[in-house]
């Protein structure tokens, strides 16, 4: 069978970045940071690079791009989640662009088709990789001090198995 192109987010990375945004949204409650959905976007001065993250955090006061009010420059964390069309991408130049935001502390890209999420973390010059792929896993963000277990990122996502079942009955 024939793959169409696909324009837009699946069904399955809206779901993993609302549950990110809502769950990052509810530690939040007494913290000075605001998590931020893919409509707004990211600018990074030292490459030039415009994009729209599927989540940003930002500690503090956000700085805006001057004259504007929807392209922010001082996220503290990013999260991309990927498909297979993506993924090189939010793994190398996309990463490598992110890395030289001064304020980026973390960057978290998250599979849509199975339960994988890689973490990546400043320490000093370096950036240490944590990989989780079990669903009783918990993502911690130390830059924010927050957790997120994958059952809670994960909920209500259909994997391919599921969806094929149950097309596989009607």
């Amino acid at each position: 069978m024939a793959r169409s192109l696909r324009w837009g987010g699946s069904v399955n990375h809206n779901q993993i970045a609302i549950n990110i945004t809502m769950a990052l949204s509810q530690q939040f409650a007494r913290k000075p940071c605001r998590a931020l959905m893919n409509d707004v976007r990211l600018h990074i001065s030292r490459s030039g690079l415009y994009t729209y993250p599927d989540v940003m955090v930002v500690r503090g006061k956000i700085e805006f791009v001057p004259g504007r009010d929807d392209t922010v420059m001082n996220p503290i964390v990013l999260v991309e989640v990927w498909s297979d069309s993506t993924k090189s991408y939010d793994r190398g130049e996309k990463f490598a662009m992110y890395r030289q935001i001064p304020t980026l502390q973390e960057y978290v890209m998250i599979d849509q088709t199975q339960p994988y999420v890689e973490h990546f973390r400043r320490d000093g010059h370096f950036w240490v990789l944590e990989t989780l792929e079990q669903m009783d896993a918990i993502l911690t963000l130390p830059s924010l001090q927050c957790e997120i277990p994958l059952a809670v990122m994960y909920e209500k996502v259909e994997w391919q198995s599921e969806v094929n079942h149950v097309n596989d009955r009607s």
